[in-house]
């Protein structure tokens, strides 16, 4: 019974690899291995799944698959070839050959086995002349650039870029390094020159891109801490290029090699872990190490919130999180309680808190308990206390400023902080200080406690007298704006809902028009205008502000010269703003029944205000558009910051999708630069996973299907993405609107030629589903997938022949299209039809033995547009075939 499961599922593997499904055909041999096989079965089983993985392009596991069939049985030429091939994929010259000389030794006279013998042996041929020619060039680069005479020179400039560029070649960096390059590449990093450095570091990342023994050796000669120092230094180009180096290093450690020239990969035996912990100790080291640049301690935190967290929640060790806790916690607060004006014992960027506080945020979404999370939250509270309890007033700013960065953060770590004994009442205190410093700490703490419904109703009782008295009396435009902020804050706690109004009629109004005016003043830092854009990004909840907003041209003018700008803090207000004013949040319409349920209990009904109505929205998006909106979302998403979080980028995807929605707003947003802001395909494709929820799913898919009909480059993006098999997935989705929304991307997708092979491709349903799709009784549905069919159809003839083969009720649908009271299904339908006569006679004949030639030629007689044209041309067509005659009067 075992041996015919066996084989049954071995050849049912065997029809689906011919299919090309290779998936599919991975997982029977998967299964025939668990059913208990035979030895000599099993060779062949992972024989087939070495196949399988070189068509699907993972190597590594094809190599391992011939590998498990040779152990079996060594003279299995096929499992040798296949091992081979995977080799040599994988840049492993030397041993690829030696399996298809073994291969040639079991079957002298196989042409495909001298064939690729002589093919490998020319490669490998051509890799040592060009390993011999380079070993004078390097030479002679480091001589270049190591002699003190040629200091500035141009031609030590074009030795240190032919040294980068050798090093980018797999064969280059393996020669650089094996010639004593790290070592001499260390000379140049001691020589402080920033030209020289930089050349020196972006050759470290081509030696140690995604090969982790030359990172280990790497690191074993320059040192751990020496490399990491290098973030610290005040050359921002510099810190930069280390922060590139040190996250290959990274990389290289926690994937080993994933491509080309291995080396003796092999002869070094690591612990990766350790080797990791090693980095990011010194880096959490350097987080609080006085005389390091503010750039440098940006660049770390940023390092830390690539690498630390887990990447799936489905990954169940978040160990690597837990001692970053352990070890560097007290470090990050530290950090996120420095001030960067006026400057304290650490130097601070602008950006510096905020980095802490997507850090600290991380780390508390990776702990996967209560009990670490109280660990968490103890370790906060002490912190905070040590600084709040016998420290003086300096203690208490430095203890509040660390809640602040906490309420930006983790805001259940930052909420717990406010409730300790003292904390608040210190906060409501200094707001009154004649110190203008202490009172922007204890503002700012009062600012981000207002945004919490936690502290909301508290502050609304306590805070608002303060925050107005404040906002009125000082003479500190600093302290000002923040608390007008917190106003702001308060007067939007009612959201969308009109009816929730907190503060008096035309409150808000001149609050938005005083945070506009702040906006629009040039002679105030960045860092003080950023906080009128967080006031707008909450009072734009409401609509009476959105619509001033947008006919203020000066105010969004500033706004997206803001947001271009260095202070990268700003970048999640902007996009706040612009969501509110697109009304592309989620907004569910209320049920009618619940509502009047609602009314006669006597509870609150959420009200929309009359210029949230589709058509303000609309006006508001035009205006966006001519004020140059794209340029600056174009600029916002090509920032290589923290702040950038996956929150941030989906506020500025949901902008987009508001932007193109109307087809004829589309080449406005290609023309002011709409392509470049492809970067948001991979947040949207995010999205089309199982574990967001519908309305993430149906957003993205909509999205999705407005890029796809933009450009063939943001087709290709999309594609690049991996984002066709989860489209497909979503085509049989229950739910009519996700369903629809899939097939209505699927088919803008096929104005791809990738695409187009898919559907070609023999073994498939996807042109069956199109075909059953267009006879469904949902008419969006019919129309996205008519619409697909007459596409496919029109720049791939070879499928019109395969309609009538995927189900017998096509000429139905084909039928019912015609006969459509709409006009696009006709339409659809007669492009089809037409596009089916013009690919054979035979399948003409078909069609005109049907009752289709009488409807063509009640459609070509019809009202002249579109339908009547591909109708008569159908007809046409026919005629000249030969099957059909034309009427008496010609027609």
């Amino acid at each position: 019974m075992t041996a015919n499961s066996v084989e049954q599922l071995r050849k049912d593997g065997n029809e689906l690899f011919k299919c090309g499904d290779y998936e599919g055909a991975l997982t029977a041999y998967t299964q025939a291995l668990d059913l208990g096989a035979t030895p000599q079965d099993q060779a062949v089983l992972h024989r087939n799944r070495a196949a399988c993985h070189l068509k699907l392009e993972d190597y590594d596991k094809a190599e391992s698959e011939a590998s498990k069939a040779i152990d079996k049985d060594g003279g299995d030429v096929k499992a040798l070839y296949r091992r081979s091939q995977a080799l040599e994929k994988l840049g492993r010259l030397d041993q690829a050959v030696l399996d298809l000389q073994r291969c040639v030794s079991l079957e002298p006279k196989n042409k495909v086995f001298q064939e690729a013998l002589r093919n490998i042996a020319g490669q490998i041929q051509e890799k040592v002349r060009y390993m011999s020619s380079t070993d004078a060039k390097v030479e002679q680069m480091f001589q270049i650039l190591l002699d003190p005479q040629e200091k500035g020179t141009e031609k030590k400039q074009k030795a240190s870029q032919n040294l980068v560029v050798l090093a980018r070649e797999d064969a280059g960096a393996e020669k650089i390094f094996r010639s004593n390059g790290v070592q001499l590449l260390q000379r140049l990093l001691d020589t402080g020159e920033p030209d020289l450095m930089l050349a020196a570091l972006r050759t470290l990342v081509g030696i140690c891109s995604e090969h982790q023994s030359r990172t280990v050796a790497t690191l074993s000669v320059l040192g751990t801490r020496r490399v990491v120092s290098i973030l610290g230094v005040e050359n921002q180009a510099v810190s930069l290029a280390a922060c590139h180096l040190l996250q290959v290093m990274f990389d290289a450690l926690k994937e080993g090699v994933k491509k080309g020239f291995r080396g003796k990969e092999g002869a070094i035996i690591v612990d990766p872990a350790r080797e990791l912990k090693v980095l990011i100790s010194n880096l959490l080291e350097l987080l609080t190490e006085v005389g390091v640049s503010g750039q440098g301690r940006d660049n770390a935190l940023t390092l830390l919130i690539k690498v630390v967290p887990r990447k799936s929640p489905k990954d169940p060790n978040n160990s690597l999180t837990l001692w970053v806790i352990d070890q560097g916690l007290k470090k990050i607060l530290e950090v996120g309680g420095s001030v960067q004006d006026p400057p304290g014992e650490l130097t601070v960027t602008a950006n510096s808190r905020m980095s802490a506080s997507i850090l600290l945020s991380k780390l508390f979404d990776d702990l996967r308990c209560d009990a670490e999370r109280e660990n968490f939250h103890r370790l906060c509270e002490n912190y905070i206390k040590s600084w709040f309890e016998g420290q003086g007033l300096a203690g208490k700013l430095r203890a509040i400023q660390t809640v602040s960065c906490l309420l930006q953060g983790p805001c259940d770590a930052g909420n717990r902080a406010l409730e300790l004994n003292g904390v608040m009442e210190s906060v409501i205190a200094l707001c009154a200080s004649e110190q203008e410093e202490e009172q922007l700490v204890a503002v700012e703490a009062l600012i981000h406690a207002a945004g919490k419904a936690k502290r909301a109703s508290f502050i609304t009782a306590n805070g608002v007298s303060l925050l107005k008295d404040l906002y009125k009396r000082s003479e500190k435009d600093r302290i000002r704006i923040r608390a007008l902020v917190g106003l702001c804050k308060l007067g939007s706690a009612g959201g969308t809902d009109f009816s929730m109004k907190q503060f008096a009629e035309g409150s808000t109004l001149k609050l938005a028009k005083q945070c506009r005016k702040w906006l629009c003043n040039d002679q105030m830092d960045a860092g003080t205008r950023r906080w009128a854009v967080e006031g707008l990004a909450y009072l734009t909840f409401d609509a009476d502000v959105k619509e001033e907003f947008v006919e203020d041209e000066a105010a969004l003018k500033a706004l997206f010269q803001l947001s271009k700008s260095e202070e990268r803090s700003v970048l999640f207000a902007v996009a706040s703003a612009l969501v509110n004013c697109t009304n592309s949040y989620d907004y569910e319409e209320p049920d009618p029944k619940m509502v009047e349920l609602a009314k006669y209990a006597k509870q609150h009904v959420p009200e929309q205000h009359p210029k949230d109505k589709p058509s303000f929205t609309r006006a508001r998006v035009k205006k966006l558009l001519a004020a140059g909106v794209v340029s600056a979302m174009t600029c916002m998403v090509k920032t290589e910051s923290p702040v950038l979080t996956s929150s941030c980028r989906e506020l500025l995807s949901r902008v987009f999708l508001a932007l193109v929605e109307e087809v004829e707003d589309r080449g406005t947003v290609v023309a002011q630069g709409g392509g470049k802001i492809y970067e948001v395909v991979r947040p949207l494709v995010s999205l089309l996973h199982l574990n967001c929820s519908g309305l993430q799913n149906f957003e993205a898919l909509m999205a999705l299907t407005n890029l796809a009909g933009i450009s063939e480059r943001l087709r290709q993006k999309i594609l690049k993405e991996k984002a066709v098999p989860m489209i497909e997935g979503y085509m049989f989705e229950e739910h009519e609107m996700i369903r629809r929304a899939a097939t209505e991307c699927m088919c803008n997708l096929a104005m791809s030629k990738e695409v187009q092979d898919l559907f070609e491709a023999t073994g498939n349903d996807r042109l069956k589903l199109l075909v059953l799709y267009s006879g469904e009784d949902d008419e969006l549905l019919r129309r996205a997938a008519a619409g697909g069919l007459a596409m496919l159809t029109s720049m791939r003839p070879s499928l019109c022949s395969r309609i009538p083969q995927v189900t017998t009720h096509w000429l139905e649908i084909l039928q019912a299209l015609l006969l459509s009271p709409n006009q696009e299904l006709q339409h659809r339908g007669a492009v089809v039809v037409l596009n089916m006569v013009e690919a054979s006679r035979e399948m003409a004949s078909t069609l005109m033995e049907s009752e289709v030639l009488e409807i063509l030629s009640v459609l070509a007689k019809g009202k002249e547009g579109p339908v009547a044209r591909a109708a008569a041309a159908s007809l046409g067509k026919a005629v000249e075939y030969g099957l059909i005659k034309p009427s008496q009067d010609g027609e």
